[in-house]
């Protein structure tokens, strides 16, 4: 057997290769940041030709810097940011746009026009409120707004697909054959799918005018999506794995059974709590999607929180406002005092997300006054990742009629310390991470590697995960309700901007 399985993670703001062992461990890493495209207000795009010239570079780095070759490669993953759309022409490959990514709000006009006054209308059938943060209004838009694009859709010559659609086409062979698929996970994410079928809903693609030719075959997460092809480093080695990135963590983070959760701290915050075989329908602003789904098994379902700006927001403060050069220098800028001074930032760039919904919300800085320093704003970004974490997770106990003894914690934010004892603190139970906190990653490795046999079954990867660092919290009762009072103000005052 070949002795490591390698995940292809396409995320937000970069592209990763990663090689892993059988206990799961980090062997090697490969790494491109790619451009982040603003070219008017709430729209966010890139450039899926650089994504896939990065992916082929990452590939290289990653199997160079452990000294392997594709011979020693078992099988690959992909997991990928899920909404963001790519629409492109099967013959050439050319994009006809750029990616238009899940933080666009630039739809919003589309998904009021399908909404009709009612945003849940087909929330029954696909578990997702009408919003611009899924994939199918963008698609839409580009049918509507780029020259040419509907007549070349309707002639079949268009495909479209989420990015780990995007790699895996080029990746087996692009306009020679590449193979045109994606996984439940993702289907779930677009609006496009029947959640109890699994299947393409037909009526709603033509709701929104998407040529059902344009989307890709829904396969399981572990499967048989193809071979790399001939012109690749990875030539003959079979995919067979694909998650969207916060299923993938999840998956990462061996949650297989009912009740178990992990949130993931990236771009944005998404806690991901598995509810079986079940569809649980929320009552209290979460999503009903697909966790995923074994080769030849029943589908697994969850319910999701999804919050759209906590890592970005900390881009935010060193790209716009220049007050910290690295990302990592923001925990010794908020340490620098001992709280937040009374100030709150809301980062509701995009809107505000789960629990709350409500696109007509924009950023919002509370609180200042003259006693106010650009550390107590970096302290007040990061504590918003929590407060935001604390709105889902009180959501999801409602919905399930339970709370979380812990928190399971992945993603690029929990290296810092002081972020994750506030998370525990404002929570009010314990905050854990595993050893591998590159669980997205790892996700996608463990569903390639069960579909070709080179880990057995769940119970081998349940016996991977071990704990890393665990935080406690040390706040009492009344302080915590006073920061959430606090908090819950200045979510209340971001709202109503855009009429």
């Amino acid at each position: 057997m070949s002795s490591f399985v390698l995940a292809i993670d396409q995320g937000t703001t970069s592209t990763r290769a990663i090689v892993f062992d059988h206990d799961g461990a980090i062997v090697s890493v490969g790494q491109l940041e790619h451009k982040q495209y603003f070219p008017k207000a709430g729209w966010v795009e890139h450039d899926p030709a650089e994504i896939w010239n990065n992916t082929r570079e990452v590939i290289g780095s990653a199997l160079s810097k452990a000294s392997i070759t594709r011979h020693d490669i078992a099988a690959v993953g992909i997991t990928n940011q899920r909404e963001t759309a790519v629409v492109w022409d099967r013959h050439t490959g050319e994009p006809v746009y750029n990616a238009i990514v899940w933080q666009d709000t630039r739809t919003q006009d589309i998904v009021d026009r399908i909404a009709d006054g009612d945003p849940h209308r087909l929330a029954d059938r696909v578990g997702l409120p009408l919003a611009t943060y899924f994939s199918a209004s963008k698609v839409t838009w580009i049918l509507e707004n780029v020259a040419g694009a509907r007549e070349r859709a309707e002639a079949g010559d268009l495909l479209f697909g989420t990015t780990d659609t995007w790699v895996l086409w080029n990746l087996t062979g692009g306009a020679r054959g590449g193979e045109h698929a994606t996984d439940v996970t993702n289907a779930s994410r677009t609006m496009l799918m029947d959640l109890r079928m699994c299947e393409w809903d037909e009526s709603i693609a033509a709701e929104f005018g998407i040529p059902i030719s344009m989307l890709p075959r829904i396969r399981s997460s572990s499967d048989a999506f193809g071979v790399a092809s001939d012109d690749s480093l990875l030539r003959e080695v079979p995919i067979t794995g694909i998650l969207g990135d916060q299923q993938a963590a999840t998956f990462g983070q061996a949650a297989f059974e009912i009740g178990e959760a992990k949130n993931t701290y990236g771009t944005g915050n998404f806690l991901i709590v598995n509810s079986g075989e079940e569809i649980v329908r929320s009552s209290n602003g979460l999503l009903s999607t697909v966790a995923y789904r074994l080769e030849g098994e029943p589908t697994k379902y969850a319910l999701e929180g999804s919050i759209a700006v906590t890592g970005s927001l900390i881009q935010w403060l060193r790209d716009n406002l220049g007050i910290i050069e690295r990302s990592s220098d923001v925990e010794e800028l908020a340490a620098s005092v001992d709280d937040n001074g009374g100030v709150y930032f809301v980062p509701a760039f995009s809107g505000l997300f789960a629990p709350h919904w409500r696109p007509d919300a924009r950023g919002a800085i509370l609180g200042l006054t003259r006693f106010a320093t650009k550390a107590h704003i970096a302290r007040a970004a990061l504590e918003a990742t929590a407060f935001q974490t604390r709105d889902v997770l009180d959501a999801a106990a409602a919905d399930l009629g339970t709370t979380l003894a812990e928190l399971k914690v992945d993603g690029g934010m929990v290296g810092n310390e002081q972020l994750m004892q506030f998370q525990a603190d404002i929570l009010g139970i314990p905050v854990v991470r595993p050893v591998v906190a590159e669980t997205t990653a790892l996700g996608a490795a463990y569903a390639a590697g069960l579909s070709v046999g080179y880990w057995a079954d769940l119970d081998e990867l349940r016996a991977n995960w071990s704990e890393g660092s665990r935080w406690t919290p040390t706040m009492s009762d009344s302080e915590r309700e006073r920061r959430r009072g606090e908090w819950s103000k200045a979510i209340a005052r971001s709202l109503d901007w855009v009429d």
